[in-house]
């Protein structure tokens, strides 16, 4: 099954928002990861200062929807600003579902990462659309089964 969900970026202070929403919505994280759990990569070398940061926070609203969220770090910091933070994030049961998606939504648009299993286990990709609009696309059943 298809779903779509809302993923919000903050800068520094996403922790803080999270608990917030927790306080909200009721309930608990279903995952909180620091930039300092990122395997160390010499390319995208993560600062004192950024590894304390959320690289990835999810909390279930429903059964089917979630509410997740990051701060930005690095060189993307200079990017953030407040008010088109926030991204669409579609997760798909299948690779080809993913692949076909990605490949609709992204024409004529700019592919921050093309689409690749990453390093916690996700057939993942990012662009923004031609119409200026954020989206990730992330497939996790297809790739633990293989």
């Amino acid at each position: 099954m298809t779903t779509v969900n809302v993923y919000l970026t903050f800068n520094g202070n996403c922790e803080e928002a999270f608990l917030h929403y927790s306080s909200v919505f009721g309930g608990e994280f279903d995952h909180l990861g620091r930039f300092s759990e990122m395997p160390e990569n010499p390319k995208f070398p993560i600062s004192e200062e950024d590894k304390e940061k959320i690289m990835h926070v999810s909390m279930p609203i429903s059964k089917e929807t979630f509410l997740m969220g990051s701060d930005v770090a690095g060189e993307w910091s200079a990017t953030y600003k407040e008010g088109n933070n926030f991204s669409v994030s579609i997760n798909t049961a299948t690779k080809e579902e993913a692949d076909r998606l990605f490949e609709g939504l992204s024409q004529e648009g700019k592919v921050i990462m093309p689409m690749d299993v990453t390093f916690w286990g996700s057939y993942f990709g990012n662009f923004v659309d031609k119409f200026g609009v954020q989206w990730m696309i992330s497939c996790y059943a297809d790739v633990k089964n293989k």
